[in-house]
């Protein structure tokens, strides 16, 4: 059943022909993730694009200090994966983790390969699939830069609006590159308006 929400999914790019189906139901790997669970550790090499079926996962990163930088959450119906490492094959300097109880589909990097070359819908997929992403990234890079942590905060919820009530405190300001206790102060300015 899972790998039928990957088609689904799938569709809403270009729809999948029946070998094209079976090809990808054969060869996608299904994970149950526990809380917690890593999918991804720093320093290992990012394996898998990991397509989350429910549940939700986040990437982050632990400085010099140990505080925790997320840079990305990801739940139903999305990817999740350190590209530079899984394309360059060189150890990561990301965590991928389960923040909740999660259902996962993985697809590596041979089995990527033989979807592009067996089947060339799934090389405009994923072309758009990475575009969409770099696209992301390139946004969040500006607001950084270029926002305060109200704006930030505002623009999380137009892009997560189904994360706002999943996610604590603590990981949505370190999304925002913000304390928890500011996260509130920004809160509570919010609904003062």
């Amino acid at each position: 059943m899972s790998v039928e929400n990957l088609i689904t999914y799938f569709h809403n790019y270009v729809p999948l022909n029946s070998k094209e189906k079976e090809d990808l139901r054969t060869r996608v790997i299904v994970k149950k993730i526990k809380r917690r669970q890593f999918i991804l550790q720093e320093h290992d090499v990012c394996r898998h694009y990991s397509f989350v079926v429910s549940g939700c996962t986040k990437m982050y990163s632990i400085d010099k200090n140990g505080a925790e930088h997320n840079i990305q959450f990801a739940a139903e119906n999305e990817w999740i994966m350190d590209i530079g490492s899984f394309h360059s094959e060189r150890k990561s300097l990301l965590n991928i983790e389960a923040i909740e109880p999660s259902v996962i589909l993985q697809i590596d990097k041979p089995t990527l390969i033989h979807l592009y070359q067996n089947h060339p819908k799934f090389c405009r997929i994923f072309r758009v699939i990475i575009e969409n992403k770099f696209i992301e990234l390139q946004n969040r890079l500006l607001q950084n830069i270029s926002s305060n942590a109200e704006e930030r905060y505002l623009s999380f919820l137009e892009q997560y609006p189904h994360l706002s009530n999943r996610l604590p405190n603590t990981q949505v300001a370190s999304y925002l590159g913000i304390t928890p206790e500011f996260l509130s102060v920004v809160r509570k300015n919010i609904a003062q308006k």
